[in-house]
């Protein structure tokens, strides 16, 4: 999106000291900002003022700043009170200036992997923007709206949540005509106080919604169908369950566990094969679908487009390791319901030795209990389970530096999935397993 330094303090309330540029959409990382974009500090654990120079040198068109401008800097300053505060106001305003149609999504599982579907999936028919990565925060989410192109259709924005009221905030600058949620599981539950309240804070999107908007919801969760009496949007229903608006039948996997299903839809029926491994990724792609439907997408054209679809890294990203075996690196984030289908992606995959490599599940009310639970399904599946930096799994726990001597060689026959919470640290442990 482009946009003056003049509007950047008019929508701020924010004073500009230096010549008014036209500005490229916004960046609150330096060693990634793009020339002629806005820079954004953020005072958080660092003081993103002190990389104002570095932003300067790389191009930065201008930059917000809660100090006062230092001419040396030698591009325009608009000073306001509060940048985070700014970032959010700026993208408020881009927000009325986009024609686009806008989607929230959010839940416990499965939110980057249903935005990286429907950005395929509704790329079919429409000109369609996302968020990068999991850029899904307060600073994340309006970063995004600033950069949407101003030309296009639909821009997707997913949501995430760490406690209440977090997602009415991103909802009063997103303003969504379209929200989905995909599940509401364990996740956070320390700091919500259990499932009931994370089912909550997911439904402020549902909240959010206009009575001319639409609720995409899992009609396999009855958290998220119980969302429904929320709302005076229409509501469309994706999932196996036969009152599903958008429903998978015959689902079927293949040897690298990869789903194939008959989808039915108000717009048609049509049949879907993933390229992505994992059963649980079929309610990910009927809410894609649902999605492009609802934005006037032909549903065989975005369908076909899910063959195609690729998702973001160390989301069930399988790899073939320098012996000939399989890798499955899912080791972006975890909680159990993620894991429990990560572990079932895994045991349906065709190979004679399984393993899973898991970190620490964070932020739950009850980890032991719920690490147990995951140890419990692993031996069920017949899943060998090694657990790395955490003794909540009930086995004797290894450390991330001594997890290559402990499976490898993954040969072929061997498939060895990766996972735990972001904290685990566990993606540079994939990375090095699969050489």
């Amino acid at each position: 999106m482009r946009f003056l330094a003049s509007q950047v303090a008019a929508a701020t309330g924010g004073r500009l000291v230096g010549p008014d540029v036209e500005l490229r959409g916004a960046s609150f990382d330096s060693r990634s900002l793009q020339p002629g974009e806005l820079f954004v500090p953020i005072v958080s654990e660092r003081d993103g003022h002190d990389f104002v120079g570095a932003a300067a040198a790389v191009g930065a068109g201008a930059a917000l700043s809660n100090r006062a401008a230092d001419p040396m800097i030698g591009m325009p300053i608009i000073e306001v009170a509060d940048t985070a505060q700014a970032l959010l106001d700026l993208a408020t305003w881009a927000r009325q200036r986009l024609r686009a149609s806008v989607v929230g999504i959010t839940g416990s599982v499965g939110k980057t992997s249903t935005k990286d579907l429907a950005l395929a999936a509704v790329g079919a028919g429409r000109r369609v923007a996302a968020n990068v990565r999991s850029f899904n925060n307060e600073q994340g989410l309006p970063v995004t709206v600033l950069g949407a192109p101003d030309d296009v259709d639909v821009l997707l924005l997913e949501m995430g949540m760490r406690g209440p009221g977090e997602i009415t905030r991103l909802c009063a600058v997103a303003q969504p005509e379209i929200g989905v949620v995909t599940a509401v599981a364990a996740a956070h539950t320390a700091l919500l106080g259990g499932i009931d309240a994370v089912a909550r804070a997911k439904a402020e999107l549902v909240d959010a919604l206009p009575s001319a908007g639409v609720a995409v919801l899992n009609a396999d969760d009855a958290h998220v169908t119980a969302m429904a009496e929320r709302t005076a949007a229409r509501v469309l229903r994706f999932g196996r369950h036969t009152e599903a608006d958008v429903r998978i039948c015959d689902l079927t996997t293949d040897e690298l566990a990869r789903p194939s299903f008959t989808v039915v839809t108000p717009w048609g029926e049509c049949a879907v094969r993933l390229a992505v491994s994992g059963a649980h990724m079929a309610w990910n792609a009927a809410a894609a679908l649902a999605v492009a439907g609802v934005v006037g997408v032909d549903v065989a054209a975005a369908a076909a487009a899910l063959e195609r679809a690729a998702l973001s890294a160390r989301r069930m990203q399988v790899l073939t390791t320098v012996d000939g075996g399989l890798l499955i690196n899912d080791a972006y984030n975890a909680n159990p319901a993620s894991m429990a289908a990560a572990l079932e992606a895994l045991a349906a995959i065709d190979a004679e030795r399984r393993v899973a490599v898991v970190g620490l599940m964070a932020e739950l009310a009850d980890p032991v209990a719920e690490h147990r639970a995951i140890a419990r399904l692993a031996e069920q599946l017949g899943v060998e389970l090694v657990a790395v930096e955490t003794a909540h799994y009930g086995t004797v726990p290894i450390g991330r530096g001594d997890v290559r001597a402990t499976v490898v060689p993954i040969v072929s026959g061997t498939a060895v999935l990766v996972k735990g919470s972001l904290v685990a640290g566990l993606g540079p442990v994939a990375d090095e397993l699969a050489g």
